[in-house]
C-alpha cells in the first residue's frame, strides 16, 4: 500500500479557543503540559477525568480543576480532545454525545475507526491521532488522518494543539494509521528494549549500571538527531561506521546472522495487526 503523507514542521505558538479533554491521563497530560509551556492558561481547558486521583494531579500540576462528569461547559469548546481508553470510548461518549454540536473532535484513542467515533458523537467533524509517549518531553511523533468533514480551519485547530508535543503527519488514508502505529505509537517501546539489553550487557562487560545507562541512552539520542539531519539513509550513515574485520563489523555480522532486522519488521507487523483487531474489537459498539 502507498501511504500519502505530508509532514509538518512545529507550530507556532498562537492564542487558543477553550478546549476540552475526555480523560486527563498521560496523554491529555503531555498534551495540556505543551500548550501550558506556550503560555496557554489553565482556563482554555475543560477536563472530564472519572478518577479523583487524575483530578487532583491535574490541579497540583497545572491548576486545572477537573470535572468528574461530563456538563454543559464543553458548549464553549471548539476541540474535543478524547484521551480515554480504546475499550472506554463507546461508553464515554455517550454523556457527551450532542454537548459541543461544533467541535471537532480529536481522538487519541489507538485502533477506535472513525467511522465509530463519528457514529457515537453524532458528528463527522472526527479526526484521529496516533501519538506517542516522546510527547511527554515534547519530542512525539504523531500522526493524524481527518474525515472529508473537517475544514482547513480544523485541521489547523488539530496541528496548533498537537505541534505542542513535537512533529506531526498527516496520512490520507485511514488505514495508514495503523502502521504509524506499529512504526511510531508501538515505536518507543522498540527502543526502549534495545537500550535495556545494551544497558544489561554494558554491566555484564564492567561498567557501572549508571555508566551502561548513560552510555546506551546518549548513542542513541546522538544517532537519532544525525539520521535526522543527515542527508543520506541510515543505511549509508551505518556503512560509514562498519569497517569491514573491526568491531562494528563483528556486531552487525552478529545482527544480520541472527536476522534482527527480520525480527524487528515481524514485530513491527504484529503491532500493525493487534492495532487493527483493536479497531475491528472495540469499534463495535
Amino acid at each position: 500500500m502507498n501511504i500519502a503523507v505530508t509532514f509538518l514542521p512545529r507550530q507556532e505558538p498562537t492564542p487558543l479557543p477553550p478546549i476540552a479533554f475526555i480523560g486527563g491521563g498521560n496523554m491529555a497530560s503531555a498534551i495540556i503540559a505543551g500548550l501550558i509551556r506556550q503560555d496557554t492558561p489553565a482556563s482554555t481547558f475543560e477536563v472530564v477525568e472519572p478518577f479523583a486521583e487524575a483530578r487532583e494531579r491535574l490541579a497540583r500540576d497545572f491548576g486545572i480543576v477537573a470535572q468528574a462528569e461530563a456538563g454543559p461547559a464543553l458548549a464553549r469548546c471548539e476541540l474535543v480532545v478524547w484521551a480515554v481508553k480504546p475499550q472506554s470510548f463507546a461508553e464515554a461518549a455517550k454523556p457527551v454525545r450532542g454537548l459541543a454540536p461544533d467541535a471537532v473532535h480529536l481522538s487519541v484513542a489507538a485502533g477506535i475507526p472513525s467511522d465509530s467515533i463519528a457514529r457515537w458523537l453524532g458528528t463527522e467533524r472526527v479526526v484521529r491521532a496516533m501519538p506517542n509517549t516522546p510527547a511527554l518531553v515534547g519530542q512525539g511523533m504523531t500522526g493524524l488522518f481527518a474525515r472529508e468533514a473537517v475544514d482547513a480551519a480544523g485541521r489547523k485547530r488539530v496541528e496548533q494543539v498537537l505541534g505542542a508535543t513535537g512533529e506531526l503527519l498527516w496520512v490520507a488514508a485511514e488505514e495508514a494509521l495503523d502502521a504509524v502505529t506499529a512504526i511510531s505509537g508501538s515505536g518507543p517501546a522498540y527502543v526502549f528494549y534495545f537500550i535495556e539489553a545494551l544497558t544489561e550487557v554494558g554491566i555484564e562487560l564492567g561498567l557501572t549500571p549508571e555508566q551502561a545507562h548513560q552510555l546506551a541512552v546518549g548513542t542513541f539520542s546522538g544517532a537519532t538527531a544525525l539520521a535526522a539531519s543527515a542527508s543520506e539513509p541510515p543505511a549509508v550513515l551505518r556503512a560509514r561506521v562498519t569497517s569491514k574485520g573491526g568491531t562494528t563489523y563483528a556486531a552487525i555480522t552478529s545482527m544480520e546472522n541472527a536476522d534482527v532486522a527480520g525480527k524487528i519488521k515481524a514485530a513491527a507487523r504484529a503491532a500493525h495487526q493487534r492495532a487493527r483487531e483493536l479497531g475491528a474489537e472495540f469499534g463495535k459498539a
